[in-house]
């Protein structure tokens, strides 16, 4: 069971890693288009845009901030054997079942994990 624990997180902080990548990209693909878009835009328009702007600029810092940093936790969690990270990696991982199909995947991967791991560690302990 170990050696799938490792695998898991392994795979949150790739995740998680790709997901902070991707997501800064998006920062600034955002406020590019928007910055040439202000400048083309009339004065009514422009608050319409500086609005959207604002918004947009913010759900990629809530998706690192929210999603990515708590799975990469998580993934250093596993990966140092700590007490606390399967629960915290079952969290993140249905938080990511809704990330269809890669998230989707890695969510069932986790349950699976913690649902054996929880399953072996019923069976070694002592009966009463």
């Amino acid at each position: 069971m170990e050696s799938h624990k490792k695998v898991l997180g392994i795979l949150f902080i790739v995740v998680a890693s790709l997901q902070i990548v991707i997501m800064s990209f998006l920062a600034m693909l955002f406020t590019t288009i928007f910055t040439f878009a202000m400048r083309k835009a009339e004065a009514p328009d422009a608050e319409v845009l500086e609005l959207i702007m604002n918004v947009a600029r913010y759900v990629p810092a809530f998706v690192i901030i929210f999603l990515s940093l708590p799975t990469m936790i998580a993934g250093i969690g596993l990966l140092a054997k700590q007490k606390w990270a399967m629960i915290f990696a079952l969290i993140m991982g249905c938080l990511k079942l809704f990330s269809f199909p890669f998230g989707t995947a890695l969510g069932i991967y986790t349950i699976w994990v913690y649902s054996e791991d929880q399953r072996l560690s019923k069976a070694n302990s002592p009966q009463r």
